[in-house]
């Protein structure tokens, strides 16, 4: 799980300082976009990897690696409720679900 979640999260600390945006920001429409497919694609990888590297039950090392995503997005909002929240919503609305979905996609290629 660990190694899930540190890929997810270099990504997305590597997206925003490579644009120099700050995630706690509004957004134009196609940075939006742009940035929850990254997040998306990454935090997929991410539950892959958490996944194929559980010697058991790949889909809940991911589901751990996306509960991890999940709260550290709640947390966030908490932590500064004045910040625009659109990261934060598609990291528990689009990239959890996606790291969970990694893992059974490291289900399905350990049972093949």
């Amino acid at each position: 799980m660990v190694a899930g979640y540190v890929v997810f999260a270099v990504s997305a600390v590597l997206i925003f300082q490579l644009t120099g945006r700050d995630p706690h920001a509004d957004a134009s429409v196609p940075f939006k976009i742009a940035t929850i497919v990254w997040g998306a694609v990454f935090a997929m990888v991410a539950g892959f990897l958490a996944g194929h590297v559980s010697v058991r039950r790949p889909a809940a090392h991911a589901a751990g690696v996306a509960a991890v995503i999940a709260a550290g997005a709640i947390l966030s909002m908490f932590a500064d409720p004045s910040g625009a929240r659109w990261s934060q919503i598609a990291a528990v609305v689009v990239m959890a679900p996606c790291a969970w979905a990694g893992g059974f996609l490291a289900k399905k290629e350990q049972s093949t």
